[in-house]
């Protein structure tokens, strides 16, 4: 058989994201085996739908299917209804009966006599006795439909993780506590940190193994938003995760391997909140708070060129998402046009008193709650981006700055410039807190 292509090597290195074993099924496809990996991202619902979003933004159109062996899988991502399929364990044959039989990766000519004789579906060429199946499409066919079922086993070759950086550790007596686990991990970090040294290099993504003395194997991963090799730090972000292992009868062994790393200066492990130049180095503390809440939940506002407030900054666009560590873009509001830390999405209707057209307001009254004003700067009018929509062609929003008697600074805004009705009607609400 020819070497897959490239591209399709290329493709499954990348998917070793997902699980420690990726086969290759040319010309086009690709076995992923998640088994014991589905939890790192969530469930396997939530993997696939990683995936497909994944590939489909790298512009790879692909059918993803779910299933308990290797060529249901293969069949169902081919010729099964849909594009994201996931069958569970008790589903499996019911999964398979309406797929024509060419989905189980016939023999040329036994699929050509399946054809010929009119059987076209995989229930019914499992509903033939297996004598005569096997006498007249041979061994071959059989074994295909058995593996598929489940019946027969289909091992399936990986590819050789290109990850060589590991640690490895065995025990003669399995661990069953906390307090040795993470003894083991931060062995495992020392081990590893001493490696990523050597090669000049800093972990971005390790992956530590648990595996028990049953043959299950757990795992766990984390990542960091700078390259580190610093053993304590490491070992934390692990620890993080410990409760998530389920020791069961025991941990016979433990791998720990840097899936991703990158180049790193000598020496140059950050500590938090300090760092040469003056500026924080929030670094460590990203990673503890991204392995514990998930990195999705960080993020760098994203500045945008527009008037409107609420359109002036975003977490993140379709083509754009900014790490927590990017650098700044540059963009920033004038000075002389502060806006508040916090804008309230949507902005929140409130009940105010003030003379017009361009008074601030003496009062308002927001959840009920009656705020008696003592200072205030403005208007700052913000006029519709009519380009965006017909209804903002002559929208008016004047901003005020107020403060109430507690000391408490609010921004406020009338819809409508006060005098003219189309450019809004006057109703008064809270956009954000300085």
């Amino acid at each position: 058989m020819p070497a897959p292509d490239a591209s399709l090597r290329a493709i499954a290195t990348w998917c070793l994201r997902y699980a420690p074993l990726v086969s290759l099924d040319p010309p086009d496809g690709l076995w992923i085996d998640i088994t014991g990996c589905a939890h790192l991202f969530g469930s396997e619902s939530a993997l696939l739908a990683d995936l497909a979003a994944r590939l489909s933004a790298a512009g790879l159109a692909a059918r993803v299917a779910i299933a308990g062996t290797p060529g249901a899988a293969h069949a169902l991502a081919r010729f099964g209804v849909g594009r994201d399929i996931i069958v569970p364990a008790d589903g499996l044959a019911a999964a398979l009966a309406p797929l024509p039989p060419a989905a189980l990766r016939l023999p040329e000519e036994a699929a050509a006599l399946v054809a010929r004789l009119g059987i076209t579906s995989i229930a019914a060429l499992s509903a033939l006795p297996r004598g005569p199946l096997t006498r007249r499409f041979g061994a071959a066919t059989l074994s295909r439909l058995d593996q598929a079922l489940g019946r027969a086993p289909e091992p399936i070759s990986p590819l050789a993780s290109p990850v060589p950086l590991a640690a490895h550790r065995a025990f003669t007596e399995p661990l069953l506590s906390a307090e040795a686990l993470a003894a083991a991990i931060g062995t495992l970090s020392s081990a590893l940190c001493q490696t990523l040294e050597r090669k000049g290099l800093g972990a971005r993504q390790l992956d530590l193994f648990f595996e028990r003395i049953d043959r299950v194997v757990m795992a766990v991963r984390i990542g960091t938003v700078r390259p580190s090799r610093d053993a304590l730090h490491l070992s934390k972000l692990l620890l993080q995760h410990l409760e998530e292992v389920d020791p069961g009868p025991g941990i016979a062994a433990m791998r720990l391997a840097a899936r991703l790393a990158e180049p790193i200066a000598a020496g140059a492990t950050p500590a938090v909140f300090s760092s040469d130049a003056g500026k924080p180095d929030l670094s460590m503390l990203l990673d503890r708070l991204a392995n514990r809440f998930g990195p999705a939940r960080l993020y760098r506002a994203l500045p945008l060129e527009s008037d409107v407030p609420e359109r002036s900054v975003r977490r993140r666009t379709v083509c754009c998402h900014l790490p927590p560590l990017a650098p700044s873009s540059g963009k920033t509001w004038p000075p002389h046009l502060p806006r508040p830390s916090r804008l309230l999405s949507p902005p929140e209707p409130v009940s105010a008193l003030a003379l017009l057209p361009d008074h601030p307001p003496a009062q308002f009254v927001w959840r009920g709650k009656r705020h008696r004003l003592t200072a205030a700067d403005g208007p700052e009018r913000i006029f519709g981006e009519w380009w965006k929509s017909d209804s903002e062609t002559f929208a008016v929003r004047d901003y005020f700055r107020v403060e109430d008697e507690q000391g408490r600074r609010f921004w406020l805004y009338r819809r409508g410039d006060g005098a003219n009705p189309a450019t809004g009607d006057g109703s008064w609400f809270l956009h954000g807190f300085f």
